[in-house]
């Protein structure tokens, strides 16, 4: 046994704050409910992230929860609105008028300037910032970074010292005493099996600018961006060298993941 799942999270509005939970549901397109919505710009079509942190780092201020009809976005005052009802609010907030998406499109994409340009030059600096496509390994249309699932071991986050709440997993992994940081590295080719549920690996996580920012009443923590930037630079398939922590991974056996399931590297 590699490990067993410490905790579980599911994140119904991208870029917000989330929720954790007992168990998830894991269908073909990942954790049900999670990244189900998303915020975007009615001017550009962009899906609105926190990656970009000059227009969007306030989401982070903002929690949701719910799945399906039934997600709630918590404001920073204490309200809570349906997030259907939330673009109202959402722009006084931003500063900029958003659409709440319930899907998807093909194609999306967001703003991901370099975090080390961020972290050098300032979250308002005007710095380049290129887009990239979005859920490039997940089907269906949730609003995920990459694949449909994020997974982190305490082996990295405690090397690292930074809360698992900063770098968004959805599945963090307690692993036995003495295992090296950045284990998740050599999983990669590998199967994850988490009580009823199989994952496969498919890329190193990247680290953007987000693990940096306040995350509610979370300060500001660059090292949770030098950190990886400093022990952990990889390739990542398809889109360079890269500091990295955690692992995406898609399903290959759906079900009910719960805290508690041992985890088996096969």
């Amino acid at each position: 046994m590699a490990g067993e799942v410490l905790s579980l999270h599911r994140y119904p509005v991208k870029s917000m704050l989330g929720e954790d939970l007992a168990a998830l549901e894991l269908d073909t397109h990942g954790v049900v409910g999670d990244r189900a919505l998303a915020l975007t710009d009615p001017d550009t079509g962009r899906v609105a992230t926190a990656k970009q942190p000059r227009h969007w780092r306030r989401l982070l201020t903002c929690a949701s929860a719910g799945v399906g009809d039934d997600v709630r976005v918590t404001l920073p005052d204490g309200r809570t609105v349906d997030a259907g009802q939330a673009a109202g609010p959402l722009a006084e907030l931003l500063g900029r008028p958003v659409v709440v998406a319930q899907q998807r499109a093909d194609g999306a994409v967001v703003e991901r300037p370099d975090p080390e340009d961020v972290l050098a030059h300032g979250l308002d600096a005007d710095v380049d910032a290129p887009t990239l496509e979005i859920a490039q390994g997940a089907p269906g249309g949730r609003f995920v970074d990459h694949s449909p699932v994020h997974l982190i071991t305490t082996a990295t986050l405690d090397a690292l010292g930074v809360e698992a709440l900063r770098y968004r997993p959805n599945v963090v992994v307690a692993t036995p005493p003495g295992t090296e940081p950045f284990v998740e590295n050599g999983w990669l080719g590998r199967r994850l099996t988490l009580g009823d549920v199989v994952l496969v690996p498919t890329l190193p996580t990247p680290r953007c600018s987000v693990p940096t920012l306040e995350h509610g009443a979370l300060p500001r923590a660059p090292h949770a961006l030098r950190g990886p930037a400093d022990r952990n630079r990889v390739e990542v398939d398809g889109f360079g060298v890269l500091p990295c922590a955690g692992l995406y991974a898609r399903v290959e056996r759906t079900g009910t993941l719960r805290v508690g399931d041992p985890l088996d590297v096969t």
